[in-house]
């Protein structure tokens, strides 16, 4: 049984937690060394997923978007010297040369001056306007251009036809049969370039990129050829201002020197310089980032690093925009305080789809990444709650133009609900449930796509959250949410059936069953609602027996079903459910017996598991089993390392609750003695398989006490162990379990019942237990009992199922026996 966090019970029943050294047993099969229904979880052991739940920030480790952001920053330092410089020669031309020396200054530095000026303006201009572009410029075409594209396309042709006239008049006049043909050919591109677009919605207002800036103009217009123009202008620009500002440092020739004029040549020797400089900076700006760009790759690089696919370039430049126009626009230190999470939260709040898609592909590239900058991701989506909340509403787009947004909004919740804290604020969003059970349709009237995808993303979801034991009650509580997944494994017959099954069939029921198994192995009163409701359903067990049946090819999937029904079995009323289901009793009972191939011992210890959860406290599967099943058969597998546990489990059980009415049947059982016996005298053996040995030996030999009262000690004698070595036994078994055991809670409860039943049936055990002061060991059994020793089964660290009679009790009994041996002695 997987572990549960809870560890503490509800609704009246109770569990204890026993701060004791505790024998751990080696691992090797379920039901063997790993933890079952019929032991409680240490509740200090760690939960499933907590390994995982580091969410400390990661120290000395960079993103790989810094790099990005220290380019940015670079940039602006340069960008923001050249626009410093440049101001001060614009203040220093307009106020004092073209101010203070106008009447003085030749013609010819009046109008260099002014050429310098209008260059540095037009710099100026065209840079406000450059990055504005190269923004807009870094998305696919849009709306605009889809709708005009065809046009586009009709009127290039028709403009080159009208050329093509000038030269050659025939050529105007083409065949009608060409004309339908240039149509379709028009049509086909535009489907195939809207194909290439990212999913467009209708929109009440433009957005700025789809705004087209000429009528009929299409994609001739396009932001990035516009971004393309600016460049060039501020290039040419700082171009004219190096070389007229060259020119007149080199010449020199600012006319002749007077009183009134001496100050006039150093005026424009400074202004020149510093247009000079400020040029200067620029193109060094510009070489950088050339050198940056397109020589070192620089956008490419970062977009491989970060694993963002083929759309990534158009994200990181993006990015990178966003992050110049901050070091620009504000402090030069703004820009490098993006990263790309916060980058993509941003964007996650836009109206526009294309905007929306590449926010979630980021955050989707980020939070799967095999490294240790992923968790610093998570820790920042699970710390914005509007984040998580759109993320949640996306799951409810079934647009098929929103499918790509809301299948990667999937995954990314999909991932935060690995870690423990994160899994708790989906949960918490109002609607999460609800928006999770969206994902689990089967088909869909209106929708054209596939939902397999979000089947398998849906119930990882589930799964994942359903290792807390809050999420598990509002799994629980969602309207219509269990029918759903239990639906999901109502295929197996069909599929299992076809010679061809897909890997994502069966995964979609693997998916299915673990949730369930999640649910029904809930610990306190909240699992003891959710196994209700799930055996209500009328087709759970129904599927889980044609999941045994058929899915023979499928181990893991049997293992699974199995699993589902041993949870279910811990309630009453589902356990006589399961157990008159026709046919699963026949097929547990033939899993369990059946010969082992490679893989199957943990299906078969899994059978058997089940089979002696159903058989416990209920004399009416008891019937059933002994009706569908032979003992001896159950006898013979206890030769089996993997197998010989649940054997000795469900024999117990049949001895225990079945009734005088099958004593017949259950004849057979009575040839296991030798073997407990055997079992209880090697010390060494495994804890679990020495706590059912001694357990299956008191009720053989209440069985046998009736009609053969000497049976235990003729197979003592056969078995060549003395009675003094028996006893001394059982004595080193309480002495070695001075306290409740958390891995064997029944071990002193049925040591101390067979050791009664000798006392009260062979009055000469009395003096061999008093040999060895089993009085004193009693007395102190008694004052170390705990609720822990009063129950069959658990689920986590909470009792299910309790013992009649409580430990205390039946020390007394024994006590009373040992010392009313002794008197009548």
């Amino acid at each position: 049984m997987e572990s549960d966090k809870e560890g503490s019970g509800k609704g009246g029943e109770t569990a204890i937690q026993v701060s004791i050294p505790v024998t751990r047993t080696p691992k090797f099969a379920k039901g063997g060394g790993s933890a079952t229904f019929f032991q409680p979880q240490d509740p200090r052991e760690s939960t499933p997923g907590s390994s995982n739940d580091s969410t400390q920030p990661v120290r000395g480790v960079m993103a790989p978007e810094t790099k990005l952001t220290l380019f940015a920053l670079r940039l602006a330092v340069l960008e923001k010297a050249a626009s410093g410089l440049g101001t001060l020669a614009f203040i220093w031309a307009t106020v004092v040369l073209l101010g203070g020396f106008v009447s003085t200054v030749r013609r010819m530095d009046f109008w260099v001056v002014t050429a310098i000026l209008m260059s540095e303006g037009t710099r100026i201009f065209s840079r406000s306007h450059e990055l504005e572009w190269q923004h807009q410029s870094t998305w696919t075409l849009t709306r605009s251009g889809l709708n005009n594209f065809p046009m586009v396309i009709s009127s290039s042709r028709f403009l080159w036809r009208a050329i093509k006239a000038l030269f050659n008049p025939l050529s105007a006049v083409e065949p009608e049969h060409d004309k339908d043909r240039l149509i379709k050919e028009d049509a086909a591109k535009a489907r195939e370039f809207q194909k290439k677009l990212v999913r467009y919605q209708t929109m009440r207002a433009w957005h700025a990129p789809e705004v087209p800036l000429l009528p009929y103009s299409g994609w001739v217009f396009l932001s990035k050829n516009i971004s393309r123009i600016f460049s060039w202008l501020q290039i040419v620009s700082a171009f004219n201002c190096i070389g007229f500002s060259l020119y007149r440092l080199v010449v020199q020739d600012y006319g002749k020197v007077d009183e009134e004029k001496r100050n006039r040549a150093p005026a424009l020797n400074l202004f020149y310089s510093v247009a000079l400089t400020e040029a200067t900076l620029f193109l060094l700006e510009k070489i950088y980032w050339i050198y940056k760009i397109s020589h070192r790759k620089l956008l490419d690089q970062v977009s491989t690093q970060c694993d963002l696919g083929a759309d990534g370039l158009i994200t990181i430049r993006r990015f990178f925009c966003d992050a110049y126009s901050r070091c620009l626009e504000g402090s030069i230190f703004d820009g490098i305080r993006m990263d790309l999470v916060s980058f993509a939260e941003e964007l996650l709040d836009s109206a526009f789809l294309d905007e929306q898609y590449i926010a979630v592909r980021i955050l989707q590239k980020l939070v799967r990444q095999n490294n240790t900058l992923s968790v610093e991701t998570v820790r920042k989506i699970e710390t914005n709650t509007q984040v998580i909340e759109r993320l949640v509403e996306m799951l409810n787009w079934k647009a098929s133009e929103e499918q790509e947004i809301r299948k990667a909004a999937a995954k990314i919740l999909t991932e935060l609900a690995c870690k423990n804290h994160s899994a708790l604020r989906v949960a918490g969003i109002p609607g999460a449930m609800e928006s999770i059970s969206s994902l689990l349709h089967k088909s869909h009237p209106n929708l054209s796509y596939d939902y397999s995808e979000f089947n398998l993303l849906g119930l990882l979801m589930l799964k994942r959250l359903a290792r807390d034991h809050d999420n598990c009650f509002k799994i629980g509580n969602t309207r219509g949410l269990l029918p759903r997944v239990i639906e999901f494994t109502s295929d197996a017959q069909r599929i299992f059936q076809n010679e061809v099954v897909s890997d994502s069939q069966i995964k979609t029921i693997k998916r299915s069953l673990k949730v369930v198994k999640k649910l029904v192995e809930t610990s306190g009163s909240t699992g003891k609602i959710l196994r209700e409701e799930i055996s209500n359903i009328v087709i759970t067990v129904s599927n889980m027996r044609n999941i045994l049946e058929y899915g023979r090819r499928e181990i893991m999937l049997q293992r699974l079903g199995i699993e589902v029904l041993t949870g279910l079995a811990m309630d009453e009323n589902a356990k006589e459910r399961i157990a008159s289901t026709g046919g699963v009793i026949r097929l547990l009972f033939s899993i369990f017996l059946s010969p082992g191939v490679d893989g199957e011992s943990s299906v078969r210890t899994e059978a058997g598991e089940c089979l002696a959860m159903l058989a416990l406290e209920s004399k009416r599967n008891c019937s059933l089993i002994l009706k569908k099943a032979d003992v001896s058969k159950l006898v013979e597998v206890l030769g089996d390392q993997y197998l010989r546990l649940n054997a000795l489990r469900i024999l117990r059980n049949l001895c225990a609750y079945s009734g005088d009415e099958y004593r017949s049947q259950l004849e057979g059982a009575v040839a296991a003695m030798p073997f407990v016996l055997k079992i209880t005298m090697n010390l060494e053996e495994r804890d679990k398989l020495l706590e059912v040995a001694i357990g299956l030996t008191y009720q053989i030999c209440k069985f046998t006490s009736t009609s053969n009262p000497e049976h235990f000690i003729i197979q003592l004698g056969e078995s060549h162990i003395s009675e003094e070595n028996y006893v001394e036994t059982l004595i080193k078994i309480l002495r070695k379990y001075e306290h409740p055991s958390l891995e064997v809670p029944r071990i002193r409860r049925f040591v101390v019942l067979q050791a009664t039943w000798m006392m009260k049936n062979h009055k000469h055990f009395v003096k061999l237990f008093n040999k060895f002061d089993i009085g004193n060991l009693l007395e102190r059994v008694g004052d170390t009992t705990s609720d822990l020793e009063c129950f069959h089964v658990f689920s986590g660290s909470v009792g299910i199922s309790r013992h009649r009679e409580n430990l205390s009790t039946l020390v007394e009994k024994a006590l009373e026996h040992l010392f009313g041996g002794s008197c009548s002695k």
